[in-house]
């Protein structure tokens, strides 16, 4: 080999210092639903309900991460990352979402940070990942304004407990998702169908975020970001109807999170729809101080001005045509991440703190051959390709800071069951038994990879 040559020419290489982790979240692969004083949450009661979820199943048992916590954070070691970001179960330290905590629920906790940091894995922890305490919702829910005071309450005390041992926190994960897909669609939990009546939703979302950043802080957090999934969006053509429909659902979907977050206001388009849940002094709270911008990322959207007239729906979103696909059917388009970066920076500059990529992944249900071994190879081709797109951002001028790759291990995929498989780890959901994909390994050598680059460069 010339020495002119990196040992790692074969990997996408990131700048020095580059974060590489993996995420979770507490209901899909916890488990333990009934055991040590855990109460039911809103997934709990959905998964229950006939017809709800594709394949029947629920998040009872999922991957048994409660008791095998500790092998789940050898294979995070095996694999090389630094960190980890997963969830709490609110319903697991506050069984009924306020009032007592549960010390069984904050004892687990204490166990995983602990292991984490045992094996050089810095703890990310979101609070919120879509599994609010079923008490909570029976008092409405996410509609009922007195949630976001519940929330804080539940920010302040594990903020206490464990913000000394936590490097970064999330409030709430993908608030766009929990008030379109949960409130307004019916698709996830709590299944309610109100469309356009859902707004107040999101208002109290980002209320609640910001409430829970003060708490955090208030307890010592040293860092304190969010996790919005964002899609670039692209006009099924050039008529005025699919641009301008476009436009609206990129003000839904984008603006109104990213624009609260980080300008305290919401896109002028949508403002009506939220103007009646706003108080003295609510914009203010939502725009805390964010020390990273996190991004979910899985794939852009093809809108169209939805004409048929039986349909309340303004919006047709259509297929990406001349893409690969994966088994979720969700196009593969690594260059709309970098270009959803370039938007991001262009659109909110200075305002606009760095960057992690704290999801993004994607389904190949693959299992393992006659030999044991999970050859899902068009994984690799997505995580690589996705980091080069990352990479070529940064190179654009983004600070990009991370990349946490959906998800460590197959799970409980929310509507979708056991049927979608995301993990760099395979999981048989009848033994339990883990076994790390070729992704894995790839995924491993990438980051070793980085080292190398990185002694090269200075020695």
């Amino acid at each position: 080999m010339s020495p002119t040559t990196p040992i790692s020419s074969g990997y996408p290489q990131l700048p020095p210092g580059f974060r590489f982790g993996t995420s979770t979240a507490a209901y899909q692969i916890e488990g333990a639903a009934g055991e040590d004083g855990r109460g039911p949450s809103i997934w709990d009661t959905f998964s229950h309900e006939p017809g709800r979820i594709k394949d029947g199943s629920t998040g009872d048992v999922a991957c048994d991460h409660y008791h095998r916590y500790a092998e789940d954070v050898g294979l995070m070691r095996e694999l090389g990352v630094g960190d980890y970001r997963f969830s709490i179960s609110w319903s697991r330290v506050l069984p009924d979402g306020r009032g007592k905590p549960n010390a069984k629920g904050l004892q687990f906790y204490d166990r995983l940070i602990d292991e984490l940091l045992e094996h050089d894995v810095a703890p990310m922890v979101t609070l919120y990942h879509w599994d609010l305490p079923q008490a909570l919702e029976d008092d409405g829910g996410w509609l009922n304004r007195d949630t976001v005071e519940r929330f804080a309450e539940y920010a302040a005390l594990v903020g206490a407990r464990y913000a000394d041992r936590v490097e970064h926190w999330v409030p709430v994960n993908e608030p766009n998702v929990v008030t379109f897909n949960g409130y307004a669609l019916g698709q996830h939990a709590p299944g309610r169908t109100m469309m356009f009546d859902a707004f107040p939703v999101a208002h109290h979302l980002l209320l609640g975020h910001g409430r829970a950043a003060i708490e955090l802080r208030r307890a010592g957090a040293q860092s304190v970001g969010c996790a919005n999934n964002h899609s670039p969006m692209w006009p099924a053509s050039d008529d005025p109807a699919d641009v301008g429909i476009t436009k609206l659902f990129d003000a839904i979907w984008n603006g109104l999170f990213a624009e609260a977050m980080l300008l305290g206001r919401y896109p002028v388009d949508i403002f009506p729809l939220l103007e009646d849940s706003i108080r003295d002094g609510d914009m203010v709270t939502i725009r805390q101080p964010v020390d990273f911008y996190g991004v979910n990322y899985y794939n852009p959207l093809r809108v169209a001005a939805n004409t048929d007239p039986d349909d309340d729906n303004p919006f047709e979103f259509l297929e990406l045509v001349g893409y690969d696909r994966t088994d979720f059917d969700w196009p593969v388009v690594p260059d709309a991440l970098r270009e959803w970066l370039i938007i991001l920076r262009a659109r909110y500059r200075a305002a606009l703190p760095p960057i992690m990529i704290t999801e993004s992944g994607c389904s190949y249900g693959m299992g393992p051959d006659a030999s044991g071994v999970v050859d899902d190879q068009p994984r690799i081709d997505y995580l690589d390709a996705h980091l080069r797109a990352v990479a070529t951002a940064i190179g654009q001028g983004v600070d990009v800071r991370g990349y946490y790759t959906w998800s460590l291990m197959d799970n409980f995929e929310w509507a979708e069951g056991f049927t979608q498989r995301f993990g760099l780890v395979y999981v048989d959901y009848d033994t339990l038994e883990r076994t790390p994909k070729k992704s894995f390994q790839w995924f491993a050598e990438m980051i070793r990879a980085q080292g190398h680059a990185a002694t090269e460069a200075t020695g």
